[in-house]
């Protein structure tokens, strides 16, 4: 028997309403810091890649207070900046760096994200990597974005990342590069003299795909 026009409709309504309803809450799912990927230092860990390495999937671990305090705060204050450890940039900052990033805030990029980054800037006993005098930082570049330039200071001898929030001045530029081509990962050399102890790698990737900065503190213990 054939269908009509009308009884067609009555069929194909709650289709539609179903096709609208999954729209519409679709709409409403947030979208992960990681599903757009951006980058970060990865070697030496930068603070909240690092947290997300070792306690992205047992976060909620109250072991985590003794063993790694400075990510138990993090993870406290908000997730969010495990979960987008490669979204730690500010845009259009016109290669004006120290005028857009205030002292104390150099490990959050001022504040990004509405504060999502606070965290990275607190003092305390982070978790190092050991370096040598000469070390190398890998940036992972997910997006494959390049670089206009990577700068990377490290911090003076003297400076205690266990009770100073890092500033302009506590830095020492150690290298600097051109352009770097797309890539998943771009290496930079570093070579140092005369440290010893705990120090911060501060890494600047100037971006190629648009005037997007990252700003980026990773832990060392200079041997």
């Amino acid at each position: 028997m054939p269908v009509h026009w009308h009884e067609r409709a009555k069929l194909s309504w709650p289709l539609r309403v179903l096709t609208l309803l999954s729209a519409a809450l679709l709409c409403l799912i947030p979208w992960s810091g990681t599903a757009v990927a951006h980058g970060s230092v990865t070697d030496p860990a930068s603070r909240n890649y690092g947290c997300w390495e070792r306690w992205g999937s047992d976060f909620q671990n109250p072991a985590m207070a003794q063993q790694d305090p400075m990510c138990w705060q993090a993870w406290q204050d908000d997730t969010n900046a495990m979960w987008n450890w490669n979204g730690l940039y500010r845009e259009n900052v016109g290669g004006n760096h120290r005028a857009a990033i205030p002292d104390g805030q150099l490990c959050s990029a001022g504040l990004t994200g509405d504060g999502r980054y606070a965290s990275m800037d607190t003092p305390g006993p982070w978790k190092t990597t050991d370096v040598g005098a000469d070390f190398t930082v890998t940036l992972t570049d997910q997006a494959h974005h390049g670089a206009d330039y990577i700068q990377v200071y490290v911090t003076r001898q003297g400076f205690d990342p266990a009770t100073q929030r890092l500033g302009w001045g506590d830095l020492e530029l150690v290298a600097e590069t051109g352009r770097i081509a797309p890539s998943g990962t771009m290496p930079v050399d570093i070579r140092t003299s005369g440290r010893s102890g705990h120090h911060v790698v501060y890494t600047i990737w100037q971006a190629s795909h648009a005037d997007q900065s990252y700003y980026i503190c990773s832990d060392v213990n200079f041997r």
